[in-house]
């Protein structure tokens, strides 16, 4: 008989406005050791900045602010660790976390930067 690992959850939220940004699933169960990716699509591409692209995850847990991940779609903030990566291009992202954690359990948002008829817009 060997235990099962303790399951956790991740829940993600869906913007909506000039800029509609879907994050999927929108509630994910994971048992610790696992890989696990989140998906974050944008209506429109993101805005691009000295070839990098205007995209950052965030992770927030119950009571907290919001704690920055990665930005420039793949560059990890600092402290954060080599296991967790963020992927993608154009309107396409994804957060992959490779050795889930328990200390991973939490919400996490998508945050892209967009240029849309000469307007500056930020999903939120």
């Amino acid at each position: 008989f060997r235990p099962r690992a303790p399951s956790l959850m991740m829940s993600l939220e869906e913007s909506r406005g000039q800029i509609t940004v879907t994050q999927s699933p929108a509630v994910k169960t994971f048992s610790v050791g696992y890989s696990v990716s989140l998906s974050c699509k944008t209506s429109s591409a993101v805005n691009i900045y000295g070839h990098r692209q205007r995209l950052a995850w965030y992770q927030q847990k119950l009571g907290d602010t919001p704690r920055l991940l990665t930005y420039f779609i793949s560059t990890r903030n600092s402290g954060i660790p080599s296991r967790i990566s963020g992927s993608g291009s154009g309107s396409d992202f994804t957060l992959t976390i490779s050795v889930v954690q328990a200390e991973d359990a939490g919400d996490y948002y998508c945050q892209s930067l967009h240029y849309p008829n000469s307007v500056w817009v930020f999903t939120q």
